[in-house]
């Protein structure tokens, strides 16, 4: 698949998540056992990501590329036949579920951590009781990721209908161009959901140069995201 019409670059500069984040998206989103991952899935669809941001322009960091080696080599080792005797071996899959145990828990502690107002080098405040807090809605909301919002953005392309996949190759908008608009439409609005950034007659080059856009205003701190949980809403506010 060829996407490369923007030819501005994105460097994500850990703004946004890493390999390992981008596993544990892939096996949410698969709804698998981190024991029991299946590799050749997984593998294939870490790929496709890869491909996308890539064809998207998105500064892929080697250690996505080392991340993509290792569960190659993985699958490649459960190809390989087992023969008698070696039963107790163990599951090549140990190699990567192991970090990714690891990983969620270093991660949810530093999301703990960083949950609480820091008043000195160790001292917290006591958190908000929820008896203090207004009633909470019906959907949670959680912070948006890379991958989430390549999900929406793979979305909105897929339904793009078929008068708009072709266009005129005059009049295109850079992604400068583009964050300008966004800025002047966020600093009216304040906030907007991510498909109401698209409108009805959007071309495919308008979402490609729309998705890069918001991507560097989150790395500019300008946009925070944000998704409810069940119905896959993302918001977007302006800071």
């Amino acid at each position: 698949m060829a996407m490369t019409e923007p030819r501005y670059q994105v460097r994500l500069e850990n703004v946004f998540e890493g390999p390992m984040d981008l596993l544990v998206h892939l096996i949410r989103k698969n709804e698998v056992d981190i024991y029991d991952i299946p590799i050749a899935a997984i593998t294939a669809q870490f790929l496709e990501y890869l491909e996308w941001m890539k064809a998207m322009n998105i500064d892929v960091a080697g250690d996505f590329i080392v991340m993509a080696a290792t569960l190659t080599h993985i699958k490649s080792r459960l190809l390989l036949p087992v023969y008698e005797g070696d039963e107790e071996a163990a599951d090549p899959r140990l190699e990567i579920a192991r970090p990714l145990l690891e990983y969620l828990q270093m991660k949810a502690a530093a999301e703990e951590l960083a949950s609480r107002n820091l008043l000195g080098e160790s001292t917290f405040v006591r958190p908000v009781s929820r008896e203090a807090l207004p009633p909470a809605p019906e959907e949670q909301i959680v912070q948006v990721g890379l991958f989430e919002l390549i999900d929406a953005f793979k979305r909105i392309l897929d339904n793009l209908s078929a008068e708009h996949r072709v266009e005129l190759q005059t009049d295109r908008i850079s992604v400068r161009e583009r964050i300008n608009q966004l800025v002047d439409l966020f600093e009216l609005k304040g906030t907007l959901t991510f498909t109401e950034l698209f409108a009805a007659d959007a071309t495919r080059h308008d979402i490609i140069v729309t998705f890069l856009a918001v991507l560097e205003m989150v790395k500019l701190h300008l946009l925070r995201l944000t998704q409810h949980v069940p119905s896959g809403v993302i918001r977007l506010f302006y800071q």
